[in-house]
């Protein structure tokens, strides 16, 4: 086992490995946790378990039903002291151990949910979560947590959120399992998409011993860069006081993945190669269109700039590109999207956490109305995201050396066709760790996905198997030259997505199958 980077100090019972009756308070009673204080410790078995794939938030698998799990369920609460914090970690310990350990991360504001343990428990994974310290009913929403006071951010629970309550999770889950099972994991992975990929790009970088493997999708990292990047189609909106329906949005990128759809060679819905597509919304102003759910329209030019905006992401006033855009072929419902009334008035209706980020934490004013931003002000909320929360939030410090040095893998796959997330965002991560280590390849890769939405959905390929891949990386040194994918709507259809900087092309034959395509760089 790799050394971590906190001492989790406890003596260890004899235990009979997966014992039913191990599952009991007085095994973990001894547990405690460096800088930190112990609150409570409890213990319930899990006999018979089932979960439907409907209520799964585990991320990087094909969806599948859970059935007669049996497991114990630890949960250990503490705080530390002087700061005022109360967080939450639950380890599921399944009965058929497969020797390995289990970070999930979470999404949105969430840290964890306990519904994304079942599946990697089924899987034999010793697994745990943790709440990051929001300990409210809701916690999707920050307004519980966010500021200490009117004006002042609370940032000890930032920081829980950001970094801290990931690393103490990680050590109290393997002390946890050691406990329960009479020996260490022989192998550490963490499993996140989004919010958790974020996390997950966090270990790596600032708790580097703590996970053998790391699997980081879509990774909510750049935070205080994408996050108010998120809102400028919203900006774009206010200004203009104009705001499209939500069908004349649809429409914009279903013509745009009309004009580019076949760039590829294939007509399938997908756009391959995204940087390929220039499609000008502006040349369909003016034209009648038709939504999937019966309604039409024309296409009008206020419709057409907000388009345009969230495809070419957000600059200043002086012309200063600030972050990228989302791809053509990425629903515009993320982060341009509108509410309309019976009568056809349209409003606007910002991401949430993008509208939280600049309420909260940058006007800290639970009470401020994004609607009124200006041109100006939206330049210095952006300049001021970055300059007050990189260090904290960023998680895309590019040198990876301790990492690397620990023996560390992580695989990022990011859909072309996210929604919340840009996908150029990540590339260029990986850009600047190449540029600052060439052999960056030989434990950090990134792959794209073609026509997959944020985490998954869309007409694209997902990888539900990359896991497999991370732990063939990990424990066989196979390293993956591609990632196995299939469409999981419709009729399903292989391809093999490639490593970054390579692209998918296709090369003729069936397109149903992955070996009509080839990675190009």
């Amino acid at each position: 086992m790799r050394k971590t980077l906190i001492a989790l100090h406890f003596t260890l019972p004899h235990l009979p490995l997966a014992s039913s009756s191990s599952c009991t308070n007085p095994a973990f009673s001894s547990l405690s946790l460096f800088g930190s204080k112990i609150l409570s410790i409890s213990t319930s078995p899990i006999t018979n378990f089932s979960q439907s794939s409907l209520e799964d938030t585990s991320p990087n698998h094909y969806p599948e039903n859970v059935v007669n799990l049996s497991a114990c369920e630890v949960s250990i609460q503490y705080t530390h002291p002087g700061q005022n914090d109360t967080i939450n970690v639950i380890v599921w310990l399944p009965t058929n151990w497969n020797s390995r350990f289990m970070g999930v991360g979470g999404g949105g504001w969430t840290t964890g949910a306990r519904t994304s343990l079942a599946w990697p428990a089924s899987k034999g994974y010793a697994a745990v979560i943790t709440d990051g310290g929001h300990t409210g009913s809701n916690r999707q929403n920050p307004d519980d947590w966010a500021l200490a006071s009117p004006g002042n951010v609370n940032w000890v629970l930032l920081q829980d959120f950001a970094a801290i309550a990931l690393d103490d999770a990680s050590t109290i889950g393997k002390a946890v399992t050691k406990a329960f099972y009479g020996e260490d994991a022989k192998y550490s992975y963490w499993s996140g998409c989004s919010t958790g990929g974020r996390q997950g790009q966090m270990l790596a970088q600032r708790y580097p011993t703590q996970y053998d493997g790391i699997l980081a999708a879509a990774p909510a990292f750049n935070w205080e860069s994408f996050i108010p990047a998120e809102f400028w189609p919203q900006l774009i909106m206010n200004l203009q006081g104009e705001y499209p329906s939500p069908c004349e949005l649809d429409a914009f990128t279903q013509a745009a993945i009309a004009a580019c759809d076949e760039l590829d060679g294939v007509k399938d819905g997908i756009i391959n190669d995204p940087s390929s597509c220039t499609f000008d919304p502006y040349m369909v102003v003016g034209q009648p269109y038709s939504c999937r759910t019966g309604s039409s329209g024309t296409f009008t030019s206020s419709g057409a700039a907000v388009a345009k905006a969230t495809w070419t992401g957000p600059s200043t006033v002086s012309g200063k590109q600030l972050w990228y855009g989302l791809s053509y072929d990425a629903s515009l419902s993320g982060i341009a999207n509108t509410t309309c009334t019976s009568n056809g008035t349209c409003t606007g209706t910002p991401f949430t956490i993008s509208n939280d980020w600049i309420r909260l934490f940058i006007a800290k004013d639970a009470g401020f109305d994004t609607r009124n931003i200006t041109r100006e002000e939206y330049d210095a909320i952006f300049r001021q995201s970055v300059n007050q929360y990189k260090s904290i939030m960023g998680s895309n410090d590019p040198d990876l050396a301790d990492f690397k040095t620990a023996g560390g893998k992580m695989i990022t796959w990011h859909g072309l066709a996210d929604e919340l997330i840009y996908p150029n965002g990540t590339f260029n991560y990986f850009d600047r760790v190449r540029t600052g280590d060439a052999d960056v390849a030989n434990y950090f890769r990134v792959f794209g996905a073609p026509g997959v939405a944020h985490c998954n959905g869309g007409p694209g390929w997902y990888p539900g198997n990359v896991l497999s891949s991370l732990v063939d990386w990990v424990e066989n040194g196979v390293t993956p030259e591609v990632l196995e994918a299939k469409t999981v709507t419709g009729q399903e259809r292989s391809a093999n997505l490639c490593a970054y900087p390579k692209k998918l092309v296709y090369r003729g034959g069936d397109s149903n199958l992955a070996e009509s395509y080839e990675c190009v760089e």
